[in-house]
């Protein structure tokens, strides 16, 4: 043996069969070529081996198939899981080992078979065949699946059933299966036909087709009513079906089919596509959409259009005007010749309105147009718009009157439609802005001008209230014609033109015209206040004096009670005195005729001084009378004017007797009496009180008290005479000086009849 790099190979048969190595060598080629001839093959668990035939004497696959189904040379329908395999011998058969196909959770995937029975024209995806979800191939072709089932093969090109969340052993030589992130397939086509499978996933991706359908998030909208602000609104899928018999002509939405539970081709929203077809299912925009909820729907079968729900708001009605259904039943009347309102689920204008709420509404059956039940209100009033922008395109009516102003008069209208008349609106107008641009302004346009062309500027403006009524009550008929109501016209302030100044100039005037009339009402107004003021002056300085008058006259009232209380005292004193004076008297008789022969010298000495100091007091007395004479001629004098100033009297004579009487500390009559008399004593031995000045303050107390005595009296007539006496006495001892310390007697007067003792 020669060597062969550098190691001697010159070996024995003996060396060869006794080395070990070389023996362990000789039983693994012998195993490796055993398992060659047994045809053992391995299979990954975590794959699948697909099985190509290279040569059969059954020959190869038949035209139009790429599966081989009756041991034909070609791919073979049936996969070789995970493990050994035997009788697949290297010289006949290729085993592709593919990986399981994955499908994440919560997510979709579409198949593609490239083999079964073509496609008729009138269908765009394959029917769902039983094939285990495609893991069973034969079965796809043949619908072996089991006794007693309709033959119901599957279709090559894309499939209608798709692949939920899980990990299948797929025959990816049959059928292509498109994830969101993966393809799984045999490459057998080239480059073209991974090409399209791109694009396939590509746009799956664009509409979220691998994730399922959630109906029910809420999105943002314009709001219906005021279009400047939004607001969020649940959703509603709108469902468009690509696979099934077509609409008929007429005819742009498909009916509702397969919607009951109980129905055994209830399709649960689209998510059976075979249930829909069984039921009659059309191709095209289906009329019921999906609500609430979660569904997984096959995007080559049907796609989803998110729409806000329909959502009328409170103060409004919806009137459905439906673009699908049967031709109905008119029910407006044969007096209604505006067109046609029908019952609910008929095509045109239905008769009932939609109420406030949430509506699942197709907006692709139909339109529902919003109305306002609530009482709004429309400016004529150039620049001017509510929020409802019903009345964005009024202007201010521009008015002629009579005697050729051109005012621009702003005008507000109080509008509202009754919830049961909003449809024969509706089918009258369109909607509620053409109603209010097509009819009512034009007609209060023409109304106005035809008013003001009646009148002048001024009785435009002064007689603002009563056109206001006069148009309330007139349009108020007239809308009653249209099956609406006008509530109430409110007139503003005509305005001009821009640069016409004949309103403001007549309004000026008007001003000063009102202006003057004020002031002479503010002037006779005043005048009355002042008189008014007057009245409340003196009224106020009455009542200021009024507690000093009251308070007067209560103490003339208690003077008054008091002065006839001293006086029936004085006249009570004066019978008690004249009692004791007519006692005394006849005590004072008793005595003077013990006494008269004594007395008689002294009485003329009396007499005397008498007569002389009377002389003396006649000429004194003539002089104080001649003083009070004139004091007295002054103190009339202003007496008179006090009494002048009292206007009555009789007040000043009261305010006096009122000063005296409360200055006055002595009583009316009074209490003691000090009487100047004789030194004698009566008949009893005792001194003797009474004299001819006691008589003369008694006479005097008598003629006080009521009591008056005849000028024949003869106690008068002794006095007078014994005055006289006493009097030529009183003259005498005046011409004679006066012994020291002489006291003057003067003898009690004798009664009538009595004779003078000594």
């Amino acid at each position: 043996m020669l060597p062969v790099l550098g190691v001697d190979l010159s070996w024995t048969f003996h060396d060869v069969i006794t080395n070990p190595l070389v023996l362990l060598l000789l039983a693994v080629l012998g195993v490796i070529a055993l398992f060659e001839l047994m045809g053992l093959r391995y299979i990954p668990n975590d794959r699948v081996g697909m099985v190509e035939k290279l040569w059969s004497p059954k020959g190869s696959v038949p035209e139009g198939r790429i599966l081989a189904l009756n041991g034909e040379a070609g791919y073979q329908a049936d996969l070789l899981r995970g493990g050994f395999h035997f009788g697949y011998w290297r010289w006949q058969f290729r085993i592709h080992k593919m990986p399981l196909v994955t499908v994440p959770q919560g997510q979709i995937a579409y198949v593609y078979a490239r083999d079964g029975e073509p496609l008729p024209p009138s269908q765009t995806i394959g029917r769902v065949a039983s094939c285990n979800n495609f893991q069973d191939a034969r079965s796809f072709l043949t619908n072996t699946a089991g006794e007693g089932v309709e033959s119901n093969a599957g279709q090559r090109g894309r499939q209608r059933a798709i692949m939920r969340e899980g990990v299948y052993a797929i025959n990816q030589a049959l059928f292509v299966v498109i994830t969101a992130t993966n393809v799984y397939r045999m490459p057998l086509h080239g480059g073209q036909e991974l090409q399209s499978i791109l694009s396939w996933q590509k746009e799956l991706a664009s509409i979220e087709g691998f994730s399922p359908i959630v109906i029910g998030a809420p999105i943002e909208i314009a709001d219906p009513v005021h279009p400047e602000t939004t607001v969020k609104v649940d959703t509603i899928g709108i469902v468009t079906i690509h696979d099934g018999p077509s609409l008929a002509p007429g005819e742009i939405i498909a009916p509702a089919v397969g919607t009951d539970r109980t129905d055994p081709n209830f399709h649960n929203n689209y998510q059976d596509p075979e249930a829909f077809l069984r039921a009659g299912g059309l191709r095209g925009r289906q009329y019921v959409p999906l609500t609430d909820g979660t569904y997984f729907l096959n995007r080559w079968f049907a796609t989803v259009e998110i729409r806000p729900k329909t959502v009328v708001p409170i103060g409004y009605v919806g009137v459905v005007v439906s673009y699908y259904g049967r031709m109905g039943r008119d029910l407006s009347g044969d007096a209604f010749r505006h067109g046609e309102r029908v019952a609910e689920g008929e095509r045109g204008v239905w008769e009932k309105p939609l109420g406030p709420g949430k509506y699942s509404f197709n907006p692709y059956a139909g339109n529902i147009v919003l109305v306002p039940t609530t009482n709004f209100v429309l400016h004529w009033i150039t620049g001017k718009s509510e929020q409802h922008r019903y009345d964005e395109s009024l202007k201010s009516i521009d008015l002629v009157t009579r005697d050729a102003y051109e005012p621009l008069l702003p005008l507000s209208v109080v509008v509202h439609i009754d919830y049961q008349k909003a449809p024969s609106v509706i089918q009258r107008f369109g909607d509620v802005k053409k109603l209010i641009t097509q009819t009512i302004d034009p007609m209060l346009s023409a109304y106005f001008r035809d008013t003001a062309h009646k009148k002048t500027m001024l009785q435009l403006l002064q007689d603002r209230d009563d056109i206001q009524k006069e148009s309330r009550e007139e349009l108020k008929r007239k809308f009653r014609d249209f099956d609406i109501e006008c509530v109430d016209v409110l007139i503003g302030k005509p305005s001009s033109s821009t640069g016409d100044t004949k309103i403001e100039t007549l309004l000026e005037q008007l001003r000063l015209r009102q202006l003057s009339i004020e002031q002479v009402e503010t002037y006779e107004r005043q005048r009355v206040a002042s008189e008014k003021l007057k009245t409340l002056n003196e009224a106020q300085a009455v009542a200021a004096k009024q507690a000093e008058l009251t308070n007067s006259q209560v103490q003339i009232r208690i003077i008054e009670n008091q002065s006839e209380a001293e006086l029936a005292r004085a006249r009570k004193q004066a019978e008690q005195t004249i009692v004791t004076a007519q006692a005394d008297n006849q005590k004072r008789i008793l005595q003077s005729e013990a006494d008269l022969t004594r007395s008689k010298r002294q009485a003329e000495q009396t007499v005397v001084l008498a007569e002389a100091e009377s002389k003396q007091r006649t000429l004194a007395g003539k002089g104080a009378a001649s003083e009070r004479m004139q004091i007295g001629l002054a103190e009339a004098s202003v007496l008179l004017r006090k009494i002048g100033s009292f206007g009555d009297p009789r007040l000043y004579a009261l305010s006096v007797v009122a000063e005296h009487l409360s200055k006055s500390q002595q009583p009316l009559v009074p209490e003691r009496l000090f009487v100047a008399g004789g030194a004698g004593t009566n008949g009893d031995g005792q001194a003797s009180t009474n004299g001819m000045v006691g008589l003369l303050f008694s006479l005097l107390v008598a003629e006080k008290s009521g009591f008056k005595l005849a000028d024949d009296d003869p106690d008068l007539k002794a006095l007078r005479d014994y005055a006289d006496k006493m009097t030529q006495e009183a003259m005498t001892t005046a011409m004679e000086p006066a012994p020291a310390q002489a006291a003057v007697v003067v003898p009690a007067p004798v009664a009538n009849g009595a004779k003078a003792g000594a």
